[in-house]
């Protein structure tokens, strides 16, 4: 265990005070009591603390308005204690936001696995965030040329709404960074985000991929699957390369969208889903429905907003700042240190044609961190460029 968590405890009684910094230093946390509210409002706003503990009924203010207080500077977990519990007040304080509720005379085995308790959950939620800033920061949009601007400020406009968006753009423009920013800047943000492939599964599976399957409805259906649609129940399903869904397949996307309902390959119950569905594509759909390969209605049902991604070589003015944000991730993942980038390697890099668009720029970007040294300069450039 941890020697250096620090408890705030908050109480008019003196006796309680000292009784709990007592037992919580035993056991090796570090203890600052107080009387009075206002003091530990001053303790939270001017050092850092791991969790309250805090008496409800005092005077002038009381433990829910500290709480209260406390939340708008920090989101420490708060345990309340009182001689004047009911299930009443208990339940009031948890939806307030309070860890947990201990009625006086104190269980001082209680108190302290719920001390545990409070600091294994600040763990997990300090530990979410930081995972969740990586995740962000693997799928952020970096850039600042017009194009960018335009393309960030479409997706803050339409994410909040519950609008089907069809994302176009050429390979490695980064079109599944625009379906995640759509998905996380909505109202669907808490709930799933599922992603599919449907230039990677053969025709045949799809549909068992996205609708799911009953046992036995096929060979090696030896038990029943949920498909995406229902695993994307109330959140977002990307449909990415949806050019290449077969017609079958089509056919079904176009009715389950249409009636908000999805029927398991050899089921016949009808089931409910609430999803945003958001599909990418490299190919041109109009020529694909000219052709006959990709049906026109499904094509009206997914683009209700229309958004393109553009080429790398339509904004060479951002390659300063993705080299950046990639030397960054790579040398983190790679753990190696930053090498310095030469002017004249960023010129270089600007004159390179990028027909694989952003993913080229990151895997070009890892090739130079691996086989160069401390330096990266314009001779380096040219000798990776087409390895």
């Amino acid at each position: 265990m941890e020697t250096n968590i620090r408890i705030l405890v908050v109480d008019d009684e003196e006796a309680i005070c000292t009784a709990l910094k007592e037992v919580l230093e035993y056991e090796s946390y570090q203890v600052t009591a107080v009387q009075r509210p206002e003091e530990a409002l001053q303790c939270v706003a001017n050092e850092s603390f791991n969790m309250v503990i805090s008496d409800i009924k005092m005077p002038g203010m009381n433990g829910l308005e500290l709480m209260d207080k406390i939340q708008e500077i920090s989101d420490i977990p708060i345990i309340f204690i009182t001689g004047h519990g009911d299930i009443e007040t208990a339940v009031s304080v948890i939806k307030k936001g309070a860890f947990d509720f201990i009625t006086k005379p104190l269980d001082l085995n209680r108190l302290l696995i719920t001390v545990r308790n409070a600091e294994e959950r600040r763990h997990l939620v300090r530990e979410t965030k930081q995972l969740k800033r990586k995740i962000n920061s693997r799928y952020e949009i970096v850039g600042d040329s017009p194009a960018i601007r335009e393309l960030k400020a479409m997706i803050d406009k339409v994410a909040p709404s519950d609008a089907r968006v069809l994302i176009t753009g050429e390979n490695g423009t980064g079109k599944e960074l625009v379906a995640h920013w759509l998905h996380e800047k909505s109202a669907r943000a808490a709930n799933p985000f599922v992603e599919v492939n449907c230039a990677a599964i053969p025709s045949e599976l799809i549909e068992s991929e996205l609708f799911g399957h009953e046992k036995g409805s096929f060979t090696s259906a030896i038990k029943q699957r949920k498909g995406n649609f229902e695993l994307a129940d109330h959140g977002t399903l990307f449909l990415d390369e949806v050019g290449d869904m077969s017609l079958s397949a089509q056919a079904k996307v176009l009715r389950a969208l249409q009636e908000n309902q999805i029927t398991r390959v050899g089921g016949e119950k009808k089931i409910n889903v609430d999803v945003r569905v958001i599909a990418a594509t490299n190919k041109d759909l109009r020529q694909e429905i000219e052709q006959k390969n990709f049906r026109e209605d499904l094509y009206h049902r997914l683009g209700v907003i229309l958004i393109h991604v553009p080429p790398l070589r339509e904004r060479l003015e951002d390659i300063p700042l993705l080299v950046n944000h990639f030397l960054h991730l790579v040398c983190e993942h790679q753990k190696m240190p930053e090498p310095q980038l030469k002017k004249g390697a960023i010129e270089a890099l600007q004159k390179l044609p990028w027909r694989g668009n952003i993913r080229e720029l990151s895997n070009m970007v890892e090739r130079l961190v691996i086989l160069c040294g401390n330096t990266i300069t314009r001779e380096d450039v040219a000798r990776y460029a087409n390895c």
